[in-house]
């Protein structure tokens, strides 16, 4: 149980209501900030906009899956109002006051820093990134038939990066009757796709290895999909971008050569957001949970 826990849920999507929910079954006491929009009302959690919150009562603060922007403005679905984090707000907090996001970046990880707070990034964790891999995959699948006229199966599928989200899209592929080929930069990863049956080929040689490519899947958080590439692909390829934004792909080039790119780097809150929700919501209570033995256990 989370029994006089004071959280602080800010921001975020539909993904986020799950975490609310489960939190509030366990008895936390919730700020909910950038919510006021949020139709249903959850017993134990109180709707308040940022300016409103007392910080120094906070024993964590949960952010979305993206975290902030490069400015600290949080995704805020449920809410007009902008919501900006920033260092003085975190340094109201206990000094054992844990921040929780999906991902961060160079702002998130400053504040944080500067503030002496802990911060801890969900998708870091290796059981997080692979339970989401299942509604990113769904999602994937989804997008390949909507925006394709030909099947999967027998079609010609480059997927760029064999991380938790890459292989499970690969061997989802495969599965389907797709002829798909990997690309990859470590020796390891080069062995892994052939031991799974798969083309594998090496990320220098990329240019090369697309020039027959249907469907093309980008899982590398880097602009890896270049003018260069864009520029072999035949023009009815499909580009479909899992990578957190701005993506790995050059979305210009792509709209010049008339290449369909689409960049979808929350799937899972879009096809799946319930299970998406319970996932994040089951490893934030386990974390939560520990937190708060281990603070009372050094007290």
């Amino acid at each position: 149980m989370l029994t006089g826990i004071q959280i602080a849920v800010v921001g975020g999507d539909a993904r986020q209501l799950e975490i609310i929910r489960k939190l509030t079954e366990l008895d936390a006491r919730l700020s909910l900030i950038g919510f006021e929009q949020l139709d249903h009302a959850f017993t134990g959690a109180v709707k308040e906009k940022l300016d409103e919150v007392d910080f120094t009562n906070i024993d964590a603060i949960i952010l979305p899956v993206a975290g902030t922007n490069l400015e600290g403005q949080v995704e805020t679905i449920f809410s007009n109002e902008k919501v900006v984090l920033t260092e003085e707000i975190l340094a109201k907090t206990p000094e054992h006051c844990t921040i929780y996001s999906g991902i961060s970046n160079a702002f998130l990880n400053e504040i944080v820093k500067q503030s002496g707070r802990k911060l801890v990034q969900l998708f870091s964790r290796d059981d997080v990134a692979i339970y989401n891999s299942i509604p990113t995959v769904e999602g994937t699948i989804m997008m390949a038939i909507q925006h394709t006229d030909f099947t999967i199966h027998g079609s010609k599928v480059t997927i760029l990066g064999l991380g938790r989200c890459g292989m499970s899209i690969a061997r989802a592929f495969h599965s389907l009757g797709a002829k798909v080929k990997v690309g990859a930069r470590k020796s390891e990863h080069l062995a892994r796709i052939t031991e799974m049956g798969l083309e594998p080929f090496s990320l220098s040689n990329i240019q090369k290895e697309v020039m027959a490519t249907d469907i093309l899947i980008n899982t590398v958080p880097q602009q890896i999909v270049s003018a260069g590439v864009i520029a072999k692909l035949p023009p009815h390829t499909l580009i479909i971008d899992i990578a957190s934004k701005p993506g790995g792909t050059d979305f210009r080039y792509a709209e010049k050569r008339g290449i369909k790119a689409l960049l979808a780097p929350s799937l899972p809150g879009i096809v799946a957001p319930k299970t998406a929700g319970q996932i994040l919501a089951d490893v934030l209570t386990q974390l939560l949970q520990e937190s708060t033995t281990n603070r009372k256990g050094n007290a």
